[in-house]
This record gives C-alpha cells, structure tokens and sequence, in this order.
C-alpha cells in the first residue's frame, strides 16, 4: 500500500476549550459522536494514540454524552462500526441501552458489510429505538458500490433511515487493510445515490479529501449529505474543503468527532461561530439539517 496522510501520529494540540458552546450560536445538535464498550474504546483509542493523534478525551462510555450535554450542546447522535463479522448485534444492543438511559443521545446502528444476516441485524437495531446506521470504509474494507452493500441499502431505504457511511478517502494510513485510495471514490458513490433515490446518505469529514467532487454531488442529488466533522478544524494536512457558504445550506451537518479529538471539543463550533454565516444558515448546519436528516423531534 502506498503511504498517505497519516503515515506518523499527528501532534496534540493544546488549545483552550470552553466551558459552554460559544454565546450566541443557536442550539446544537453533534451529529458525530463516537461511541463503544469500554473494552473496545480502549482498543480504538490504542489505534489512534499508535497511528492517527493523541486522544484528549479518553473518557468512558458513560461520560461521553454528558460532557456534551452539560456544555450546552441540546442532543448528541452517536456512531459506532463493527470491526469484523459477528459482533454487531452486541454493539447495537450497548448502544440502544445507552440511549434508554438517555434521552437526548441518539444512537445508530451498524453491521459488518457482507455478513450473513445484515438485513435482520440492522431491522433489530431499528426495533431497539436506533435511528439509523454507521459504516466505515476504512475499517470495514467494502467498496461502496459492490454487490455485497445493496443488502443494506436496500433495508436503509425500506425503512427510511439514513446511513452515515466514512467513504471518503481521508484520513488516510498504512495501519488499514485497504488503500482507501483504492477504494473509495466519490464517483463510486454517485452511482450509488442515482441507483437508490430513496436512500438518504451522509459522508462525513465533508468528504475528505475530494471536497470539490462532494460538493458538486450535494448540488445534483438530493439524497446526499455531508458532515463537517474534523474538516473545519484546521488540523489535518493536505487538502482543505472551499468554504461553507460554497455548499447547500441544506444538506450540510455539524460533527465534532468526540471523544476521539486531539483538540478542544468546541475547536470547530469556534471556528464556525467565526466564518459569519447568515443566521438561517448557521441554524439549519447546527441544528436543522440534523434533525431532518436523522428525523428527529423539532422540539428536542
């Protein structure tokens, strides 16, 4: 495989955090929210500190929602994946127990791609309360556009539940099985969205790196989302995305990423509090776009 962005863990940054989202933005949904058994955020967290950044939230399971929530941020939605074939019922079965506990913590379901069954696993999840379903590329090996996938796709759309799908290619690292250069392709995807209209998906990190590619994608289908998480911060190297007001003010959604940030937790609400965006529109990215995209309550 050849070598990419994150050949070397990236530094820490100590930058100051804030002890409530800025003053002024209009009420928060994080859409990006990472969440495991402790048992596996340690292994997850042990891959980072080896091949990614340093975690500056090392935080149980437990903690993760409320460290939000207490900061000011009105609903968190929480992503996880399934590393291999066989444990995807027990991670959606943590994460519907999560949210029980919690009603402002909505979570997603997941499925390794291409497992016997993938259809029923990710029907049970929705039965536990779970609003959608996470895939990671990087991590799980599929391509987007392969046989194996149409099973999912197929249950997402009949049940109407969006999936958040990491195919971008970036960040990029030796440590996966795959070169996610090879891989992902953002013209991979498209042939996805135009071969299921009734599929809602949302591509985190804006796409990283073929932000131009996902931009003009958002402009032709309606059925596309993009999640902010990561691409705003200033922190990876290489490419950077254009600016937000180059892209639909409708299908653009805020995600921070938590736990797994090698900066402050509010480093990208700041940022964004910092670009000037016209009130409707900094709503609908905070908070809007979230809640059509997961259909969510307006009320909170």
């Amino acid at each position: 495989m050849s070598r990419g962005m994150l050949d070397l863990p990236l530094p820490a940054v100590d930058d100051p955090e804030g002890r409530q989202i800025p003053a002024g933005l209009v009420p928060v949904i994080d859409a990006h929210v990472h969440l495991f058994p402790d048992p596996l955020f340690k292994a997850v967290r042990g891959w980072f500190e080896q091949y990614g950044w340093p975690i500056r939230y090392p935080l149980p399971a437990q903690e993760v929602a409320r460290f939000l929530l207490r900061r000011g941020v009105e609903r968190v939605v929480a992503l996880h994946y399934a590393h291999r074939p066989g444990v995807a019922r027990g991670l959606n079965r943590f994460m519907a127990e999560m949210c029980a506990a919690e009603s402002r913590l909505i979570g997603l379901a997941t499925v390794f791609p291409g497992e016997p069954g993938a259809a029923t696993i990710l029907e049970e999840g929705f039965d536990e309360g779970l609003v959608g379903v996470k895939l990671h590329a990087h991590v799980q090996c599929f391509e987007v556009d392969s046989v194996a996938m149409e099973e999912v796709y197929d249950c997402c759309a009949a049940h109407d539940r969006p999936l958040v799908m990491h195919v971008g290619r970036e960040p990029r690292s030796p440590a996966y099985d795959c070169d996610t250069h090879a891989l992902c392709d953002a013209g991979r995807l498209e042939r996805v969205l135009r071969r299921h209209a009734g599929l809602r998906v949302c591509v985190p990190h804006l796409g990283a790196d073929e932000f131009d590619a996902y931009r003009r994608l958002l402009q032709r289908y309606d059925n596309l989302w993009l999640d902010s998480t990561m691409a705003l911060a200033g922190y990876l190297p290489g490419a950077q995305p254009p600016p937000l007001t180059d892209y639909r003010a409708d299908r653009v959604v805020y995600g921070s990423d938590f736990p797994n940030i090698p900066y402050a937790w509010d480093r990208e609400l700041r940022r964004i509090d910092a670009m000037g965006l016209e009130a409707g529109v900094l709503r609908r990215v905070l908070r809007d776009n979230a809640v059509e995209l997961f259909g969510l309550d307006h009320t909170g």
